[in-house]
C-alpha cells in the first residue's frame, strides 16, 4: 500500500455573505498563503515562503470568480435552498506555558463548522478587547467543514479572566469559552499559524451558502513503500 508523505490543498469557496470568497493553499495542514481579494495580491503566511516560492494572485481571483458564477447558478437550480449549518467546537488555550507577568498569546481554535461565517470577540473580565487581536483565514478540513484560529496577545495576571465569544448560524446562542490562569500549559501542541489580519465583527443574517470546492493533492516521495 502506498504511503502519502505530504498532502497539499488548494481550497476555494464562494458564498452570499462576507467573506464573499476565499482562495488559499496549505501543505500538511499548515497554511502557506491566501489571496487577498481587496488588494488582489498573494499574502504569504511567512515572508520566507514568498521568497522561496511564487503564486500569481490572478489565478486565485479567477477561481473565486468561477465559484461565484457557479454559486449563482446553483442557487437558482436549488430554488434558493439553504445549506445546513454545522455548529463549531471551540477550544481556548495559551501558546506557551503560562508565567504570571510574562507576555503570551491566547489561541481560540474554532473547529468543525459550516458555513465559513463567524463573529468572534475576545473578552477580558467581561469587556470586549480590540487591541492585540488577530486571526487566520478560514482553513479547510477534509470533511468539507472549516476551522479557524483567533489570537490575543496578553500578559497573564491572577486578576484577569478571558473569554472567546463565538457566534455562528449553527449555534442557538453565542458560545462563551472561558480561560483563567489555572491552566499552566496548552492542552495540545502550540499552534504555529501566525496572525495576519485584524479581527473584525461580521453581521450574521440568515443567507444561503451553497458553493465550496476543495482539491486534495497527495504528494508521494520517490522511495518505495516500506523504506525509511
Amino acid at each position: 500500500e502506498d504511503q502519502t508523505d505530504h498532502v497539499s490543498i488548494y481550497a476555494t469557496f464562494a458564498q452570499t455573505h462576507a467573506p464573499s470568497g476565499e482562495f488559499m493553499f496549505e501543505l500538511d495542514e499548515d497554511e502557506q498563503f491566501y489571496v487577498d481579494q481587496d488588494k488582489k495580491e498573494t499574502i504569504w503566511r511567512l515572508p520566507e515562503f514568498g521568497r522561496a516560492f511564487g503564486f500569481d494572485s490572478q489565478g486565485g481571483l479567477a477561481d473565486i470568480a468561477i465559484a461565484k458564477s457557479n454559486l449563482d447558478i446553483t442557487i437558482k437550480l436549488s430554488n434558493h435552498t439553504q445549506a445546513a449549518s454545522e455548529p463549531p467546537e471551540v477550544t481556548v488555550f495559551p501558546k506557551e506555558p503560562v508565567e504570571l507577568g510574562q507576555p503570551n498569546t491566547l489561541i481560540c481554535h474554532v473547529d468543525r463548522f459550516f458555513p465559513p461565517v463567524l463573529n468572534v470577540t475576545w473578552l477580558r473580565n467581561g469587556q470586549p478587547v480590540t487591541e492585540g487581536v488577530s486571526e487566520s483565514v478560514f482553513l479547510p478540513r477534509t470533511d468539507y467543514n472549516f476551522h479557524k484560529f483567533h489570537y490575543l496577545t496578553f500578559v497573564p495576571s491572577d486578576e484577569d479572566v478571558y473569554d472567546c465569544k463565538v457566534e455562528h448560524w449553527g449555534l442557538q446562542e453565542p458560545s462563551l469559552n472561558h480561560w483563567g490562569t489555572e491552566p499552566l500549559s496548552p492542552p495540545h501542541p502550540p499552534c504555529t499559524l501566525s496572525p495576519r489580519t485584524w479581527c473584525s465583527l461580521l453581521q450574521l443574517p440568515q443567507s444561503p451558502i451553497l458553493m465550496f470546492h476543495q482539491t486534495v493533492y497527495n504528494l508521494q516521495s520517490p522511495h518505495t513503500p516500506g523504506q525509511p
